[in-house]
């Protein structure tokens, strides 16, 4: 049997100054190699769910695990470090480094990541394969960041998530703010790239006309529970 790559189990959450503002997530998982999207509205905990799974903030019970490791084992360093080598992440706004060329932004996980970069094999070739991979035209592989395209922008972000073959890559919105033939293109890039590194991807989105490309869709309502007011 597949093991899961992502574990939840009896997890709970309450913002921090929002009394009885609290998320639970009785269980969920995703399994190496799966797609999954996870719908949900604005203010449905997503965002919060994908900060609980990438180990920025701590569950206050219950565990999160990635690649059988429990992340409240860790320290805060830890989970950053941990994070960095085990999950690629793709920002609903990029979150790309301006002033960095494209070859900057795509190894900079791998300066975070011992174990990562060893996968990754010579970062440089790999960083270039990748972009050959996305369509990036090598003469973009030192220009600035900052003067690309919307659409060069994602892939490099999706290049950036992909180096060194973490096991888990997340995905927030990254098509909210394109049309759907932009959408199509950006999603068959990602799953392409996802499936040749044999990566799971989850994906959060509000828009469930996604859900064809996906292996599994689960709604947010589904597997969390929001607790709003007094608790």
């Amino acid at each position: 049997m597949t093991q899961p790559v992502l574990q939840l189990t009896g997890l709970h959450y309450r913002w921090p100054g929002r009394e009885g503002f609290a998320l639970s997530v009785p269980g969920f998982s995703v399994v190496a190699g799966e797609s999954v999207l996870l719908l949900g509205e604005s203010g449905s905990g997503k965002s919060t769910l994908l900060s609980l799974i990438c180990g920025t903030v701590k569950a206050d019970r219950g565990l999160v695990q990635v690649s059988g490791q429990d992340l409240a084992a860790l320290s805060g360093s830890g989970r950053d470090r941990f994070r960095a080598e085990q999950i690629g992440v793709i920002f609903q706004q990029f979150n790309l480094l301006p002033f960095g060329s494209v070859a900057d932004n795509i190894l900079l996980p791998l300066r975070f990541a011992p174990e990562r970069r060893k996968r990754a094999g010579v970062a440089k070739e790999a960083a270039r394969g990748l972009c050959q991979a996305l369509g990036l035209p090598d003469a973009l592989f030192q220009a600035k960041a900052g003067m690309l395209s919307v659409g060069q922008q994602q892939r490099v972000a999706v290049a950036r998530a992909l180096i060194g073959q973490p096991p888990l890559i997340v995905a927030d919105e990254p098509t909210s703010a394109l049309d759907a033939n932009s959408q199509a293109a950006f999603l068959d890039l990602l799953f392409q790239q996802s499936e040749a590194q044999k990566s799971a991807l989850l994906m959060v989105s509000h828009d469930p006309r996604l859900g064809d490309r996906f292996d599994r869709v689960v709604d947010l309502s589904d597997v969390a529970d929001i607790t709003r007011g007094a608790a």
